[in-house]
This record gives structure tokens, C-alpha cells and sequence, in this order.
């Protein structure tokens, strides 16, 4: 099981200056290539490893499945190196990396990578910082560039303008993440119970927001020369290339920086805690109260560590779980309960959590924990719970190193952290050698009648649902002053002593790029009129698919919304011929997964299984779509669970304006305009009847695809498909939606979210469906408004003004008008004056359009093609649009020429047809007591004032 990382981290090319030595090696003598076969059950990676004299660590794999390359460029330490008084600076100090390095250009990193047509992006947790960058392989040479500068060359470069903005940008993303969102204390006021003062998990990753504010040029100037050095560093290149040539690469790029000193590992350091520590927190924000429970565990890697996380797995994981049966089936507390084990480089932890459903008294939910802890020492668990885990940690493994990212993450994850890259075999044998006494012992050892952290989060108002005996936690409250923030002017000029190079550090040339090759794809319908794609690719022993049923919330009865995404929850319920349990039982045996969901315009079966095994899930989705059980008793649970979720996204902004901006774009009764999944008048209307009555009508082939991907030949796939032979029905006609006609004038609407630390705005219109021969077109143009980092709407909101953590723009393509959005979520006393910015962002944007964008947009999807193709989500996604929209096998092929042969002229056609900021409509979720009126300045009428249903506000 990898170590737990906070957040995703999907690299290639990763630098990890993590907060380990690697071995003691002379720096004066060159250490010999080691050739490596680090195996799985039936999966080698091959890679080679050597240092270079500096110090740093070179992994490189070559895997030329596809035309890019992994290179990421990462440079690591994380929050537990940091000194009380200067928390946080970790995660800091990678967004100050991001910026001007001594020989590339400023602001080049965070626009040349996607306009290069790749990905970039990094992340900090508590023993690490990483930076990663995927390319088509042609980019190669100038992520080498790139990335050699920034851990060499960048400190010189830094300037007090720089330094305030991106303040401003991590204060954005606080409260964003932790400030703005139920139960984001939660991390803080645990950490700071659970670790004694100056232990180095005392704090968060993103620290306090007192020091933030306090860092200064010599705090970034030391911690750069302390930790940014090569031999703190392991360097993974993944992907399509030449061995020895990458080797002449890396030493001419990275050899001559400074070796610098190496840290010395850090030692474990767990605590124990004498008596429980019960803490409560009333949240602005949640709706719903919630109970945690954390106990100390041991740190990555320890033998414990894999039998605790089966342990978590086994207490939460399942309807057999002891947490489900007492605390969701038994007492119907909250609709579920979660478990899991939190080893990290020097303790952990092991936390159960349940988010209770409203009203619920958490002394209540804390009787039900201690219950259900109390038959798992009684009942213990099957044979076949574990089994079940084993074997879906199996197809976990595979899935986990599915891309030349992953790959590449697992290698260097593992070389810094537990010492060689080649314990990739090791891991794999940990997990899968857990034993039930393993499991017993482990429990006994740290969690039976052992104290714990015990925290409540409640809503603001309702604080006698507290646990008994809680004390008050410390939480401070960020204030936002209207004009508070610090100004910031950046130096583009800036003046510094540049470092002398051996080497030339002049930006590289691209080298050529292969041709698009997009892979084989066929095609049949079966003789009950299930449409049927299919691509066969073999890396991996694993295959995904997915059936679709098109209608989905379309065909509900318009006052029971909700019936199509209950019908898809029961359906994951048991069948006619097992029980709910004995069906979870079933495929998780297979180590496979089954899901039903359903979306406004389809139901959907989602799968995923070990190639061998693909046969016997078919069988299971058969049972599962064919003779679902329609369980009385489960119906009840998924209704009361469906309205608890309503709830839950009442407290959430973002989800108030997800849910409420779509009526203001669409007419009433438009698909569209619906929240998916029912409001809370519709579900209560709903029935086990109406369930059965829908999938009666509307449960068709003839209104079917079928899509699979991976190691599974047509000819199985077509043998797989006669399982459902026994299928009839007839095409069931969807519902025409009305055309929206679009805004005369633009319109802005408010909702009052009170206290809010940032305020989330939208805007946008209605455009062409997905099927429309102007769509692409239309998708295209949006590219240099919102479509990344390097796009106008970050540049501005976010680089140029830190007002934002990230801003974008996008279409939602639909079988109807498909929707168009412009979006971000804003520092609250900066409302206006981003809405002025995304007024002139948008009105303006056809005349400033010019050939140079129409270059880069070319450019970054031209050559993004070649990541298109790599792991079997993004091969099953290109199926799906195919048989949703219609399109052509080659329709990748025929969007390239597009792209290729449009003229400026035609772009501006397309933004000023279809993006018209006049015809926009404007929505903020915000504070309204500071910030609404000011909204008349922005010159479009006094703002709509609505409630958070979306209806107006007398």
C-alpha cells in the first residue's frame, strides 16, 4: 500500500526532495548503474538507478506504450521540517518555485508546459513537497530546462512583489480547502491535540495563517539553500525514451549544480496519549454534525502498518463491517462510517469517522462506535471479508501503476521513503501476507479501550449535539477587511548576480513529434440493440467498461426527481438471489468493481476487473441489471440517505451555486434546470413503487452502449455480450427539452452565504448541444479564456492579482443546449473587482484574440493529443462520447484537422456568435452583508437577491 499522500499525484518525471538521505556514498567516486526488476503478481517495471556526483538520485524507466514523457520536475521537503513560528513553509515555498528561475523566462513553467500541450502541477503533505510535468516527448529537452533551473537556479531570482502574490494565492487556497468549507478545522485542531508542542506533525501542511503572513526573502533565501539541493532529491524519468541518451541529458542539465548538504533521515517519533481529549468546533459551515476519533498508530512501512489498514478496511469497508451493521443498518445514525489508518514518516494515526445525520446527538453515534467495536470482539470477521480485501488490493496494485505518472510516483516514493525503489516487491507481499491474527493483534495493540482524540463538528447553531464532556477547540476565524490585503507590484526587470554555468542554459529546441495514432476501435450492435465499442490494449492485465442506459433523470415524473438516482442506488443493493451482502461479497471476491449511478441524461453500470476475471463480473452485472431486489428496507436507507446529502450541500457554497445556477440559465422544467438526484420535496415524494415502475418503462436495451477497454479480446467481449441476450425492450423515446433562448441583458444574482471567507461566482449561457458540428469549434475557442493555468482568466485573477487559488472556464456538453461557465472562487473583499475582471475578460475577448492565441491553442492541443490515449479511463471516455454524440471512429482525427486549418477569422466568428458577455448571466454565493452593495457598481441593475434553493428573496 503506497504511503498516504494528501493529495493526487499523478507525475512522470518527478525530482522527490523528500525528507530522507538517501545512502551514504562517496560524491567524489561515480556509483554504477544497477539494473532493477521490481516485480507483482505477473508485472515487472523495469528501471535503471544511479546517482550523479552531486548527490541526486536518477531513476529512469522506459515504457513507449505512448509519445510522451514523463518528466516532472520535483523538488521535495515537507511540513515536518518546518520550526514552530515559520509553519507552513513548505507548501509555500512550492508555489514560490513555480515562478522566474535565472535562465527561464518568468511565469514560463506555469504557462510553457500546457501550451507545450503537457501537464504540471505540484503538491506539498507532511514529509514531502513534489513537482511534475507530462509532455509529448518532443517537450523533453525544455522540461529538463525547466526543471533543472528551478531546483539550480531559482533563488536569485525571487523579489518582495513575487513573495506578496503568492501570500495572497496560498491564503486563497486555505480558505478555499480548510476556511470556506465544512469540517476544514477538522486537521488543525487534531494535530494541535494530538502532537505535543514543537513535534513536527504539531501543525498543518498548510500551517498558520500568522506565519504565512510573517515569511519574508531571507526565510524563503534559507530554506531554499538548506533543502533544495540535489542530494535531498531522487529524479524519476518515465516514459518514452532513449536510455542512454536520457543518461547524457540528465548529466548536462543536472550535474553541475550544487550538491549542497544532505539531511539526515528522520527518526519515528509516535506519541501516546494518556486519556481522551474531547474537543468541539461549531461550524459555520456544516449542516450535518460529525465524530472523530483518532488514535496514534505507528509510521510508514512499520508491519503493523499494513495489518492496521486492512483493520480499517474490515471495521468500515462493506455491509459485513462491524461500523455499518451497528451504526447504518441497526441504528440508523448516518447513511455510513468510515475507517482508516494514516502512516506517515514518522507516526500515524488511525481515525473513525461518522457524519451523522441531522439532529442526531453524537453521545448517541459515540455509544453506537463503542457497540460495534464491541461485536467486532466478539463476532471478528470471515475468511472471506479478507479475502475480499486481499483481492481487491490486487487489482488496486495494477490500477496504481496504470501510467507512466504512476509509475514514476510509486518508484520514487518508494526509494525515498523506504529506502529502494525495488521495495515496490516488498509492498505487494506486506499487503497481501496480512494475517486475521495480524488484524486481532493490531487492534488489541492500538485501538481496544485506548485513548483517542474525540472530536465534534456541529453546526454554528447547535451545539447540544456536542459530545458529552468536550471542551471548546481553538479555532481562529480568519477576518477579511474590506481593502485589507497588501498590494503587490511585481518586478519583471529584477536585478541579481546570475550564476555561472558551465553549460550552455539557453532554452533547448522541441524535437519532432510522432503522428497522432489513435488506437483501433470496433464496433457491433447485438441482436436485442445494445450498441457495442470496444479498444484492446494489453499493458495490463485489467479492463474497464461500462453499460449506459439512456434517459436517466429525463424520464422522472416531474414532482418525483430522484427516481432514476434511488432506482441506480438499489440497484447496487443485492439482487433477486443475494442479498446486499452477499453481492458486495461477491464482487469484491473478484477483486472487481460494480456501480450504478445515474446522471439527467442516462443510468449507468460502471465496472472494473482483473482481465481473468472479467467473465464472472459480467455475470454479476447481468444479475445486477436483470433481476434487481428492490429491498424495502434498502430503499428507506438510500432515501433517508439521499435527503442527509441534500442537507449536507446546503453548508457547501460551491455546491449551493452548482445546484442553483443551472435554473437561472434554463427554463422551468428543463432536465437541466433539476439538481440531479432530486430536491428534498420530490424525494420525500418517492416511493419502492415508483422505483419498480421506472424500470418496468424505461430499463431497455434498444436504448443501450456497451464500451470496454483492456486486456480482453473482441471476441470475448462479444461472448460477455450474450450474457445479455436475454434483454428485451423497446427504444424508449426521450423527452425533447425546450431551446433557451439567451439573455437580452446581463443579469447578476446573489446568495447570501453568511460569514463567507471567499465568494464563488459563475458566469455563462447557454450554447449548442453536443451533438452540433460548433461545439468543438466553440470548446476550442474557450481555450485561451479559461482553459488552464496559462489561460486569461488565472493569469489575471490569479497570477497578476491574487484575488483566487485558480479560475476557469469550460463547457458541459449536453444532448441539449450544453452549458458554458466561467468560473472562480474569490477572496471575499475582492467580489467586485473580480467580476470586473471577468466582465472585461469576456467582452473584450474576441478583439484581443490574436494570431499568437491561435497559435498556442493549436499548439497545446495538437500536441496534447498524445497524452489522450494512455491509461483505460481516458480510452473508455473517447468510447463514451462516440456512442453518446454520435461521433466518427476517426472524430479525434477530424478535431485535429480542424484545429489545424482554422483561421483567425473563424474563432472570432465562433467567440462572437456563442460567447457574447452580454448575454451573460452572473451568480455570486457570498457574504452579503459586506459585499452586496457593492454589486451595483458592476453596472448590470441592483443584484437578484435569491435563497440558497435558488428562489427569490422577498
Amino acid at each position: 500500500m503506497k504511503n498516504n499522500i494528501k493529495f493526487y499525484l499523478p507525475l512522470v518525471f518527478s525530482i522527490f526532495i523528500a525528507s530522507c538521505a538517501g545512502p551514504d556514498i562517496d560524491n567524489n567516486e561515480p556509483v554504477a548503474d544497477t539494473n532493477h526488476s521490481a516485480s507483482a503478481p505477473d508485472f515487472d517495471i523495469q528501471y535503471q538507478q544511479y546517482e550523479l556526483e552531486n548527490g541526486l538520485t536518477v531513476i529512469l524507466h522506459q515504457d513507449t506504450s505512448d509519445p510522451i514523457v514523463a518528466m516532472a520536475t520535483i523538488v521535495h521537503v515537507g511540513s515536518n521540517r518546518e520550526k514552530p513560528g515559520k509553519t507552513g513553509f513548505a507548501h509555500f515555498f512550492e508555489h514560490m518555485s513555480f515562478n522566474d528561475s535565472e535562465n527561464v523566462p518568468k511565469g514560463a513553467n506555469r504557462k510553457m508546459i500546457p501550451e507545450l500541450g503537457g501537464t504540471r502541477n505540484g503538491g506539498t503533505w507532511s514529509d514531502g513537497t513534489i513537482y511534475y510535468e507530462v509532455v509529448p516527448k518532443d517537450a523533453f529537452d525544455k522540461l529538463l530546462w525547466i526543471d533543472s533551473d528551478r531546483l539550480g537556479f531559482m533563488i536569485n531570482t525571487v523579489d518582495q512583489g513575487t513573495l506578496e502574490r503568492e501570500k495572497q494565492v496560498v491564503k486563497n487556497e486555505k480558505r478555499q480547502r480548510v476556511d470556506n468549507r465544512a469540517y476544514g478545522h477538522t486537521g488543525h485542531v487534531i494535530k494541535k491535540a494530538l502532537y505535543p508542542e514543537g513535534h513536527p506533525y504539531n501543525w498543518t501542511v498548510i500551517g498558520d495563517l500568522e506565519d504565512l503572513q510573517a515569511a519574508n526573502l531571507d526565510d524563503v533565501r534559507e530554506f531554499y539553500s538548506k533543502y533544495y539541493v540535489p542530494s535531498n532529491a531522487t529524479l524519476v524519468i518515465a516514459g518514452d525514451i532513449d536510455i542512454a541518451e536520457t543518461k547524457k541529458k540528465v548529466d548536462y542539465w543536472f550535474a553541475e549544480i550544487r550538491s549542497g548538504e544532505a539531511m539526515e533521515n528522520m527518526q519515528p517519533r509516535p506519541v501516546q496519549l494518556q486519556h481522551d481529549i474531547k474537543l468541539f468546533h461549531l461550524d459555520n459551515f456544516a449542516k450535518l454534525p460529525e465524530l472523530r476519533l483518532t488514535f496514534t498508530t505507528v509510521e510508514q512501512y512499520h508491519p503493523d502498518s499494513y495489518a492496521l489498514n486492512a483493520l480499517a478496511e474490515i471495521l468500515s469497508a462493506g455491509k459485513n463491517a462491524a461500523l455499518y451493521k451497528v451504526i447504518v443498518e441497526e441504528k440508523k445514525l448516518a447513511p455510513s462510517a468510515n475507517a482508516w489508518n494514516n502512516s506517515e514518516e514518522i507516526a500515524g494515526t488511525f481515525t473513525l469517522q461518522v457524519r451523522a445525520n441531522a439532529g442526531v446527538k453524537l453521545d448517541d453515534v459515540k455509544a453506537a462506535i463503542d457497540a460495534a467495536l464491541i461485536n467486532f470482539e466478539t463476532d471478528g470477521f470471515t475468511d472471506n471479508q479478507l479475502t475480499k480485501i486481499k483481492a481487491e488490493m490486487e487489482t488496486r496494485f495494477y490500477y496504481d501503476i496504470e501510467s507512466v505518472l504512476d509509475k514514476a510516483l510509486q518508484l520514487g516514493i518508494y526509494n525515498e521513503y523506504a529506502g529502494s525503489a525495488d521495495f515496490i516487491k516488498q509492498d505487494i507481499k506486506n499487503i497481501t501476507a496480512v494475517t486475521r491474527e495480524d488484524i486481532q493483534r493490531v487492534y488489541s495493540h492500538y485501538i481496544k479501550d485506548k485513548p483517542a482524540i474525540i472530536t465534534s463538528f456541529v453546526p454554528k447553531d447547535a451545539e447540544g449535539l456536542v459530545l458529552s464532556g468536550s471542551v471548546k477547540a481553538d479555532v481562529i476565524e480568519e477576518e477579511i477587511k474590506q481593502g485589507a490585503e497588501t498590494n503587490f507590484v511585481e518586478n519583471d526587470a529584477i536585478e541579481y548576480q546570475k550564476t555561472i554555468t558551465k553549460n550552455d542554459r539557453s532554452e533547448p529546441p522541441l524535437s519532432e513529434l510522432p503522428d497522432l495514432s489513435v488506437p483501433d476501435i470496433w464496433k457491433l450492435t447485438t441482436a436485442n440493440g445494445i450498441q457495442a465499442f470496444g479498444i484492446e490494449q494489453n499493458e495490463l492485465p485489467v479492463v474497464n467498461f461500462s453499460l449506459r442506459i439512456n434517459g436517466g433523470q429525463a424520464l422522472d415524473d416531474k414532482d418525483r426527481l430522484g427516481t432514476a438516482y434511488l432506482l441506480a442506488q438499489s440497484m447496487n443493493e443485492g439482487t433477486a438471489g443475494k442479498t446486499p451482502q452477499e453481492l458486495e461479497e461477491a464482487i469484491g471476491l473478484l477483486g472487481a468493481t460494480l456501480a450504478v449511478s445515474a446522471g439527467k441524461e442516462s443510468i449507468t453500470i460502471s465496472g472494473q476487473s482483473l482481465a481473468k476475471n472479467f467473465p464472472a463480473t459480467m455475470q454479476l452485472l447481468k444479475e445486477i441489471l436483470l433481476t434487481p431486489r428492490f429491498d424495502a428496507k434498502e430503499f428507506e436507507r438510500l432515501k433517508s440517505t439521499r435527503l442527509t446529502r441534500i442537507q449536507q450541500a446546503e453548508g457547501n457554497p460551491n455546491q449551493i451555486a452548482r445546484n442553483v445556477y443551472p435554473k437561472l440559465i434554463y427554463a422551468t422544467g428543463h432536465t437541466s434546470a433539476q439538481v440531479t438526484g432530486g430536491n428534498r420535496e420530490t424525494v420525500a415524494h418517492i416511493s419502492l413503487g415508483d422505483l419498480k415502475t421506472y424500470y418496468a418503462k424505461n430499463i431497455s436495451p434498444a436504448n443501450s452502449s456497451f464500451h470496454i477497454v483492456g486486456a480482453v479480446p473482441r471476441q470475448q467481449a462479444e461472448a460477455a455480450l450474450e450474457m445479455l441476450s436475454g434483454w428485451s425492450g423497446k427504444a424508449i423515446p426521450i423527452p425533447q427539452q425546450p431551446r433557451i433562448a439567451s439573455s437580452k441583458s446581463p443579469k447578476v444574482f446573489f446568495i447570501d452565504f453568511p460569514g463567507a471567507k471567499q465568494s464563488v461566482i459563475y458566469a455563462g449561457k447557454t450554447v449548442v448541444d453536443g451533438f452540433s458540428p460548433d461545439f468543438y469549434p466553440i470548446q476550442f475557442a474557450n481555450n485561451r479564456l479559461g482553459g488552464g493555468m496559462s489561460a486569461r482568466l488565472a493569469q489575471t485573477l490569479r497570477i497578476q492579482k491574487g484575488y483566487t487559488y485558480g479560475a476557469y472556464s469550460y463547457l458541459l456538453p449536453s444532448n441539449y443546449d450544453s452549458l458554458f461557465v466561467a468560473t472562480s472562487q474569490v477572496r471575499t473583499n475582492v467580489t467586485l473587482e473580480s467580476l470586473e475582471i471577468f466582465k472585461d475578460l469576456i467582452g473584450n475577448y474576441a478583439s484581443t484574440y490574436l494570431e499568437e492565441d491561435l497559435a498556442v491553442s493549436r499548439n497545446m492541443t495538437i500536441k496534447g493529443n498524445s497524452r489522450r490515449f494512455e491509461t483505460l479511463s481516458q480510452l473508455l471516455g473517447m468510447l463514451q462520447n462516440m456512442s453518446l454524440y454520435k461521433l466518427p471512429e476517426n472524430y479525434v482525427e477530424i478535431q485535429q484537422n480542424y484545429v489545424q486549418d482554422v483561421d483567425l477569422k473563424q474563432v472570432h466568428k465562433t467567440i462572437q456568435q456563442y460567447l457574447r458577455e452580454q448575454e451573460m448571466i452572473y451568480l455570486v454565493v457570498g457574504d452579503a452583508t459586506t459585499q452586496l452593495s457593492r454589486m451595483e457598481q458592476l453596472g448590470y441593475g441592483k443584484p437578484i437577491v435569491l435563497d440558497i434553493h435558488g428562489e427569490l428573496v422577498n
